[in-house]
Order: structure tokens, then C-alpha cells, then sequence
């Protein structure tokens, strides 16, 4: 009976301090919805770029048109008296036409702008990790952009030993790369993903293949936290079973691609929505301001 009691306690601490699947699923859904705005934002981006080339058009005719008024302003005056206040509206007119135009290429130009840097900042991450990481096999470690995410995904051979959830001392040396890259970037958070096979997995107070990723996810963050010094607050330990697999699980090959651990660097999300939710609202481009 002990040894049940002590058993049941080991696997409560130990499911305690793996992330919750609705943590989780909070993250990856707050992710889609970023990605979401960002392709609605772009789309939008777009309209007002082919809304900016006619409004250029028509402003040149306005200006072609005001030329002729200004030429003729005179005679025309001489003529009637009463044009010259029809002029004089032309112009203010289009002097606000003119305003209206400037100030939408000045919100189109900031959303550029965001997303111009956001691509820059991901392209310096991904180039400061593969200048740390660029000695090792293409087929152990992978870094890649996806969707505006930076994603490292470490091999299972690299990291563990078969069946295992310690990290070894060759593994550390490459999460030591990682933690310089990262420490050096505080604007990013990052969330370790663990990924298994589809083989059935239980050892010791560990249940099934759910336990063994999110114990190898947990592994990971803590020799980041206490052997490279980042700080725990800026990480996400997760475990995905065997459940987003990369490729079949139908061979002893396909199943070894699929145990991997996966660092996704995160921006500051809250920072970018923020940033394209009030050009959203931007008046200048057809938002609703409020």
C-alpha cells in the first residue's frame, strides 16, 4: 500500500509540473488568431494599395484640373464674380483630397513596416542559431520559418537515449547554442514541444507516450533554466505524444524522424496583434476608428 501511495504522489508531482493541454491549446489558439489577423491584415494591406494607386490617378487629373482653373482663375473672374467662390472651394477641396492621401500612405507604410520588421528580426534569430548550430547534421537539428514562427527541431537520437527522458552531456552542448542565441534576444518567448512515436511506451511512474514527451519537454526547459540561464518566466514546456507526427509511423526510420523535440520561438504576439489591430482602426484606411 506504501508503495501505491508513494507511486500515485510521484505521478502527481510529476503531472504537475508539465504543462496542462488547455494551456496548450490557449497558446497555439492565441497563435492562430495572430496569424489569422495578420493574413486579414495583409489582404487588407492589399486593398488599400490598389486603393492608393487609384486615388493617385484621380489626384493627378484633380492636379492637371486645378492647373487649368489657376490658369484660367482670371477671365474666369473678369466673367463671373460668383466663380470665384466655386474656385476657391475646388481648391480646398482638393487640398483635403491631397491630406486624405498622405495620411493613408502614412498608415499603409507603418503596416509595412510591421511586418517588414518581424520578418527581419526572424531572419536575424534564424541566422544567429544556424551560424551556432551550422556544424551539426542537417538530419539532427533543423531550423526553419514558418508563418512568421521560428521553429528548432532537435532529433530524439541527439537529445535522449532510447526510452530515456535525460538529457545527454553531447545534447547539452547544443541547448547550450540554443540558450546564447536566446538569451540574446529577451523579446522572444519559446515554447519545447516533445514529440514520441506511435510505439506504446510505460516505465516507472511514467503512463503512456503522453508523460514520456512532456517529461522530455520538462527535461529540456530545466537544462536551459539551470545550466544556460534563461529565465524560466520566457518558457513553455509541453508533451505531444505521438500525435503530430512528421511522417508515417510505419517503419523503424519514420518512427525515428518522429522523436524529436521542437523549440518554436515565439515574438511578443500581444506586442505585433497590438500593433495591427490599431492600424486596423486606422480611419486612413477605411477602419472603423472606434
Amino acid at each position: 500500500m506504501k508503495k501505491i501511495v508513494l507511486g500515485t504522489l510521484g505521478i502527481a508531482i510529476l503531472l504537475s509540473s508539465c504543462v496542462s493541454q488547455k494551456k496548450y491549446a490557449e497558446l497555439e489558439a492565441k497563435h492562430n488568431e495572430t496569424a489569422d489577423l495578420l493574413n486579414s491584415a495583409t489582404v487588407k494591406l492589399n486593398d488599400c494599395l490598389d486603393e492608393k494607386a487609384n486615388a493617385t490617378s484621380r489626384m493627378n487629373a484633380l492636379e492637371e484640373q486645378n492647373a487649368f482653373l489657376k490658369a484660367n482663375n482670371q477671365e474666369l473672374i473678369n466673367n463671373m464674380g460668383d466663380l470665384t467662390t466655386l474656385t476657391a472651394k475646388g481648391a480646398e477641396n482638393l487640398e483635403k483630397s491631397l491630406e486624405s492621401l498622405r495620411e493613408k500612405d502614412l498608415t499603409i507604410r507603418k503596416l509595412q513596416d510591421a511586418v517588414t520588421r518581424r520578418d527581419s528580426v526572424n531572419l536575424s534569430l534564424v541566422q544567429s542559431l544556424k551560424g551556432v548550430l551550422g556544424n551539426l547534421d542537417d538530419e539532427d537539428i533543423e531550423v526553419s520559418v514558418e508563418k512568421g514562427v521560428v521553429f528548432v527541431s532537435i532529433s530524439d537520437k541527439l537529445l535522449f537515449s532510447s526510452g530515456s527522458y535525460n538529457v545527454t552531456s553531447a545534447a547539452k552542448q547544443v541547448l547550450g547554442k540554443v540558450a546564447k542565441v536566446v538569451n540574446n534576444k529577451p523579446d522572444f518567448e519559446f515554447l519545447v514541444e516533445g514529440h514520441t512515436d506511435n510505439v506504446p511506451y510505460r516505465k516507472g511512474v511514467l503512463l503512456d507516450n503522453w508523460d514520456l514527451s512532456a517529461k522530455r519537454a520538462t527535461s529540456v526547459v530545466r537544462i536551459l533554466q539551470n545550466d544556460f540561464g534563461v529565465d524560466p518566466a520566457r518558457m513553455t514546456a509541453a508533451g505531444r505524444s505521438y500525435h503530430i507526427p512528421l511522417v508515417g509511423n510505419d517503419s523503424a526510420t519514420n518512427r525515428a524522424k518522429n522523436r524529436r523535440t521542437r523549440i518554436v520561438v515565439l515574438p511578443k504576439l500581444d506586442q505585433f496583434y497590438s500593433m495591427i489591430e490599431e492600424g486596423m482602426k486606422d480611419p486612413a484606411i477605411g477602419g472603423s476608428g472606434k
